[in-house]
């Protein structure tokens, strides 16, 4: 192990200037105004699905979150763990929020704004304390703003199973369209890796500590699976093949229904599909989307493959044969922007694969950020010596086989909130 290998320099090392904390700050709410403004009273409070939570229920959470931390917990004595009260996730189910006494868009507007008057006041007098694992290059105030990040996320999932008229999204960024890519497969000729990361100024507990593991060979598609490899999984009556789905996934099945993605809706001979407010037909050159872990699984058994492990997926997007390296991001080790890869929300849709020439990785992988979260076999753990910090309710709840491991990010995803190692 050679200590180059475990000290490439992170791009969000050294904390940011006050006015730059306060510029993200205000950013991050503005988007998040920005993906709820269209919404009535009414929209915000329905429980559009019992897997999700009110809209306003997110908003008032991402509220007290910052509360908690910015706040206060920077004048101690610190609790970590989730608040408790209205917004505490573990106290109220997502699917009895809709019950709670939930505020008014103008009140909760009030509340927004008087929480983060607090916090900028406090950020005026805050020193960042190297001894201070939560001010220490401004770790919490990245915590706080990817927590929003990834509620924006939320509110989409949300806003795309919402009930009555669907959400009009406010599009900024549209895609040419583009033929189908045939489907290759890249080698990945094993060996030592590192994987996951020890910085400390964004990185979550999960994604620490940084370690290495021994692969060995394989090959893994060289793009995202498109939605025309997928007609051809349900054209074959996928859905339908007993011998392609676990016990499990034939249990879900039944429950489900489903005979093909969500979404996907037949018209004749053709399928069509909807994001928000665009229904239009499938479209071959996109990747597919809306598959549970079962429907993924079935489809890699069908296309005699498998899905890859997470340390696998890891290593095809960041790992560098020729400098023994791991990058942050599969173009390098520069923040993703919504020039990179389809993130950052405002296309609302997926792109075709290939539209992004940099989103590609050392070994020759397409779209391994952006566009649709990918699932691998593995289950969410711990890596070796993992460390709750700063609560446990993020990461260390939710380890053991219950919870299949995720990479890459969505078109939802804010850049911010996504990198290479983030589980």
């Amino acid at each position: 192990m050679t200590a180059s290998r475990l000290t490439t320099p992170s791009p969000y090392s050294a904390p940011p200037s006050k006015q730059k904390i306060a510029d993200l700050l205000t950013e991050a709410r503005d988007r998040t105004l920005l993906l709820i403004s269209g919404l009535s009273d009414e929209d915000l409070h329905q429980q559009h699905d019992p897997l999700m939570s009110p809209i306003i229920w997110d908003v008032g959470h991402i509220a007290h979150f910052e509360e908690l931390w910015l706040t206060q917990n920077l004048d101690g004595p610190i609790e970590f763990s989730e608040m408790p009260g209205l917004y505490n996730p573990f106290e109220h189910p997502r699917a009895t929020r809709a019950s709670l006494a939930l505020p008014t868009l103008s009140q909760m507007t009030e509340r927004l704004a008087e929480i983060r008057r607090r916090v900028l006041d406090r950020l005026d007098t805050v020193e960042f304390d190297e001894s201070n694992p939560l001010l220490r290059d401004g770790y919490v105030y990245n915590m706080v703003l990817q927590h929003e990040y990834q509620h924006n996320e939320t509110i989409l999932q949300t806003l795309q199973l919402k009930k009555g008229a669907p959400y009009r999204a406010p599009r900024k960024i549209t895609f040419d369209q583009r033929a189908a890519r045939d489907c290759e497969m890249i080698a990945f000729d094993g060996g030592r890796v590192t994987i996951g990361t020890n910085d400390r100024s964004a990185a979550y507990d999960n994604e620490r500590s940084q370690h290495e593991v021994d692969l060995r060979p394989f090959l893994i598609d060289r793009d995202p699976v498109t939605n025309a490899r997928y007609l051809e999984f349900v054209s074959d009556n996928g859905y339908r093949r007993a011998e392609l789905w676990s016990e499990a996934g034939r249990r879900w099945l039944a429950e489900s229904a489903a005979v093909a993605p969500k979404y996907w809706v037949r018209d004749g001979e053709e399928w069509i599909t909807r994001s928000m407010d665009v229904t239009r037909l499938v479209e071959r050159a996109k990747p597919v989307s809306h598959v549970c872990y079962h429907e993924a699984e079935a489809f890699a058994r069908w296309d005699k493959k498998r899905l890859p492990t997470e340390f696998e997926w890891e290593a095809a997007a960041s790992w560098d044969p020729s400098s023994s390296e791991s990058r942050e991001f599969p173009w390098g080790n520069y923040v993703a922007d919504s020039k990179s890869a389809n993130i950052d929300q405002l296309a609302f849709d997926t792109a075709p694969v290939g539209t992004y020439d940099r989103n590609v990785s050392p070994i020759g992988c397409y779209g391994m950020i952006g566009d649709g979260w990918e699932w691998t076999s593995s289950d969410f753990s711990g890596y070796p010596g993992f460390q709750t910090f700063p609560y446990k309710e993020y990461s260390e709840e939710f380890f053991g086989p219950d919870y299949k491991v995720l990479r890459g990010g969505s078109w939802a995803t804010r850049p911010g909130a996504i990198r290479n190692t983030f589980r």
